[in-house]
C-alpha cells in the first residue's frame, strides 16, 4: 500500500481516480525553510523532505511506499506557491494572464519492503501552462471564488481554474499535483 505524504485533496482524488490503494499521513514539515533558487531543484528537495518525515515515522508494515509531492508555478523567474492573500492572487494573475508558465511537482518514493533495503527516488515533472489573457473583471471573480488561495500558481486545473488555462504542454495531472504517469512508471518496480 502507498502512504501519500500530503495534506493535498486533489492528490488524494487523483490517486482515488487512478484506483490506487493508499492512506495519507501529512508530513508537518516546514516547508518555508527549504530553498533553492531554481524551482525544478526546490520541488525535488520539499518533497523528498515530506516523503522522508513521514518514512522516518512508518509503523505499518502494509506499507511499501511513501510518495512525497510539491508544486510551484515558475513563471519570469519568480516562483509562485499559494498566494497569501486575494490581492497578491490579483496581481498575480495579472501578470500572468495571456503568458506561458511552468508548473513544476517534485515527487520522492520511499519504498521499503522486507526482503530489500529501503530505496527512494526523486525526480521533477514540468508541464508548461498558457494562461487566459482575462479582464480585471474575470481576475476579480476567480479570485473571489477563493479558489487561487489554496493552490500553487494560484490556479485550480481541476475547479474553477479549468476555465481559465488554454492551453497545456506535458502532464495533465501533474498540474493538479502528481504525475500519474510517473507514479505508474514507479510503481510496478517497489510494489
Amino acid at each position: 500500500m502507498l502512504l501519500l505524504a500530503s495534506a493535498s485533496p486533489a492528490r488524494r482524488r487523483l490517486l482515488e481516480q487512478a484506483c490506487i490503494p493508499h492512506r495519507v499521513q501529512v508530513s508537518g514539515v516546514d516547508e518555508d525553510g527549504i530553498h533553492h533558487p531554481q524551482p525544478a531543484h526546490l520541488v525535488c528537495l520539499l518533497a523528498e523532505a515530506k516523503a522522508k518525515a513521514v518514512h522516518a515515522q512508518l509503523m505499518d508494515p502494509t506499507i511499501h511506499a511513501v510518495l512525497g509531492c510539491d508544486s510551484v508555478l515558475a513563471f519570469e523567474g519568480e516562483v509562485f506557491g499559494k498566494p497569501a492573500d486575494a490581492e497578491e492572487a490579483k496581481a498575480r494573475w495579472q501578470r500572468m494572464r495571456g503568458h506561458w508558465g511552468d508548473l513544476h511537482t517534485g515527487h520522492c518514493l520511499i519504498a521499503t519492503s522486507p526482503a530489500t533495503a529501503i530505496s527512494s527516488q526523486c525526480q521533477c515533472v514540468t508541464t508548461r501552462v498558457l494562461f487566459a489573457d482575462l479582464s480585471d473583471a474575470e481576475i476579480d471573480a476567480y479570485v473571489s471564488s477563493g479558489e487561487p488561495l489554496q493552490c500553487a500558481g494560484g490556479f485550480a486545473l481541476e475547479g474553477r481554474g479549468g476555465c481559465v488555462v488554454e492551453r497545456l504542454n506535458g502532464c495533465y495531472s501533474n498540474v493538479i499535483g502528481l504525475s500519474l504517469p510517473l507514479l505508474r512508471r514507479w510503481l510496478p518496480q517497489n510494489s
